[in-house]
């Protein structure tokens, strides 16, 4: 078998887990397996290269910051090879241009165009083991880009399917997938599989073991995935295809999701085009909205509220003040303390009665829905974030995922 295996930050945080990770690689190649390994950089690495950037200045160049933080991977990759050489196993490190693969332009989130890997596959024939560094890839003009937070996933996802590998094993700090954060929720529960499209809207929705974008580009291409713990020995989660079996379960899982900020621009003209002036200025600037609402017009005036990420507020608050000026909006408002608390579940669509039960629950417990989100698997409600602890505790008991 071919196997790709991704180990993250916290899997070779240091020079010993470093050392444990070569020995987990080791066994699988004495297993007789072919195997590439995908790394992230040491945990906090990326977090203190960003600091330093942002003790010069609050806005550094995206380009520059993409060469900056790319760095954290290659020293990851140099040490993991230098330590699987020291133990008889000859390796390889590669970083992301080495490999080929290449990206759009868009620094800090950019999007995997193709994936060459042709060294990767000449190491594989000399039974050299590559290491790749994650997160990065190159330009068309040769410029270092980054595939933005948890973007070491989806490289490993893109390397299994440009080399038709058999398997991708993405090794993190938990065991699986589960039913809700067991930080949050003591009994929350392992699934020993979950659908591409549940794992998919789970990751888009704060479950933070997979890269979004990673889930959908093994769902694009068949890339079998697993995850597993790199610190316990388990079956983990496998990613698979929707079966019946799924549909009997109502909610797979209760996600929440701190990082976003709710943006509301007030007294905005009622008139055709308005919204896709807003919309399509923060689209040309590659800032992804996540919900939108407009209020009812009350004197050809309403209100218009989103959402976007935290690292993204910034950003977008500097755009809408020029563009609440040019439309003739009243104010712009922002407000930081947040949270979103989704349900999942493929059973959604042939149960009926889900989003009453939900509302019900968070109603019980006294907390205020602010927006609401809907799709054929999920639901999301935003909410002050002092409370969402106390809304997935919830939501997890009454729709019985702890069984």
């Amino acid at each position: 078998m071919l196997i790709v295996q991704k180990y993250g930050g916290t899997s070779v945080g240091s020079i010993e887990r470093i050392k444990n990770v070569a020995r987990k690689v080791a066994k699988t190649r004495d297993q007789g397996h072919d195997i590439v390994v995908v790394v992230s950089a040491m945990s906090g690495e990326t977090d203190r290269l960003i600091s330093l950037a942002h003790e010069i200045t609050t806005s550094p160049a995206e380009r520059e910051m993409d060469l900056l933080v790319s760095s954290g991977e290659r020293v990851t990759i140099a040490l993991l090879a230098i330590t699987l050489n020291s133990l008889g196993y000859p390796a390889k490190a590669f970083t992301g241009r080495q490999v080929g693969i290449v990206t759009d332009s868009i620094h800090t989130k950019a999007r995997i165009e193709r994936v060459g890997g042709e060294r990767v596959r000449e190491a594989l024939r000399q039974g050299i083991i590559p290491v790749v560094a994650g997160f990065q890839g190159i330009s068309e003009e040769s410029d270092v880009t980054t595939l933005g937070r948890g973007g070491s996933d989806l490289s490993a996802v893109a390397v299994a399917a440009a080399l038709k590998a058999d398997m991708c094993d993405i090794y993190t700090d938990v065991d699986g997938v589960y039913t809700a954060d067991p930080n949050v929720v003591v009994n929350a529960r392992r699934l020993d599989r979950v659908s591409y499209e549940e794992m998919l809207e789970m990751a888009s929705l704060g479950a933070k073991v997979l890269q979004n974008r990673a889930v959908e580009y093994a769902a694009k291409y068949g890339v079998k995935v697993r995850v597993l713990s790199t610190f316990v020995e388990g079956e983990g989660t496998l990613l698979t295809e929707e079966d019946e079996d799924m549909e009997k379960v109502v909610v797979s899982g209760v996600t929440h999701d701190r990082n976003q900020v709710k943006i509301t621009i007030i007294g905005v003209p009622d008139r055709p085009g308005i919204a896709a002036k807003i919309f399509g200025t923060i689209a040309d600037a590659s800032i992804v909205v996540d919900m939108i609402i407009q209020n009812v017009s009350q004197e050809s005036l309403t209100d218009i509220s989103f959402t976007v990420p935290h690292a993204d507020v910034n950003k977008t608050v500097e755009i809408m003040r020029g563009v609440t000026k040019d439309i003739g909006a009243k104010e712009l408002e922002v407000k930081e303390d947040i949270a979103k608390v989704s349900i999942v579940g493929v059973g959604m669509r042939s149960h009926s009665g889900v989003a009453a039960k939900m509302f019900s629950t968070l109603a019980a417990e006294g907390i205020n829905i602010m927006m609401i989100s809907t799709s054929e698997i999920k639901i999301s409600c935003v909410i002050d974030a002092k409370y969402t602890e106390l809304a997935v505790r919830a939501l997890h008991r009454a729709f019985e995922l702890e069984s």
